[in-house]
């Protein structure tokens, strides 16, 4: 079970680091729009088919065929962690070494939003307020690891559940009508 979760949770986690990296370049051309989301979350999703598959595989080659449905989520939810963990290091990695003002532009666009949003000036100031401590808080890098593992990690847990659902399978059993006749 061990190296079935390693070996499919470093496939992930790599496929994962590798598409971030991919489409990192896009994102300033995106104006942090949805399109930006559909194109991040796109790629955790794709990254975390393999916990199906590592599931399956176990399943399948080493469990003879049957499993229930807490080994499966086992299995998942440990792929699934490898996976955000290559995902948090490599977003460390490529924000605090490469894209340092890539978020500033993030916020001043989330800034520019709530100023141009209908709503009372003291309501405004505290949406900017609250923005503004995020982005310092976002320079923390154990609290900039954190949101980042908060981003893949629902959709890996929804994944492995689903996973987990779909194929767990009990053991085939011998009817006592056959075993009494033999």
């Amino acid at each position: 079970m061990k190296k079935t979760i390693l070996v499919f949770g470093l496939i992930s986690g790599v496929l994962s680091s590798v598409m971030m990296c991919g489409t990192l370049r896009f994102l300033s051309d995106l104006n942090h729009g949805q399109k930006a989301l559909v194109i991040g979350y796109t790629t955790i999703v794709l990254s975390f088919l393999l916990v199906y598959f590592g599931i399956r595989s176990y399943r399948d080659n080493l469990a003879g065929g049957s499993i229930t449905f807490g080994r499966a989520f086992g299995i998942g939810i440990g792929i699934t962690l490898i996976s955000c963990l290559f995902y948090v290091v490599t977003w460390e990695i490529v924000y605090f070494n490469f894209l340092h003002g890539f978020m500033d532009s993030y916020f001043a666009h989330q800034i520019q939003k709530v100023q141009s949003s209908p709503g009372t000036t003291e309501a405004i100031q505290a949406k900017v307020a609250a923005i503004r401590h995020s982005q310092q808080l976002y320079e923390n890098p154990f609290v900039n690891a954190l949101y980042t593992f908060i981003e893949p990690f629902p959709v890996g847990l929804l994944i492995t559940l689903v996973s987990a659902a779909i194929l767990r399978k009990k053991p085939q059993s011998q009817p006592a009508s056959l075993s009494a006749t033999a």
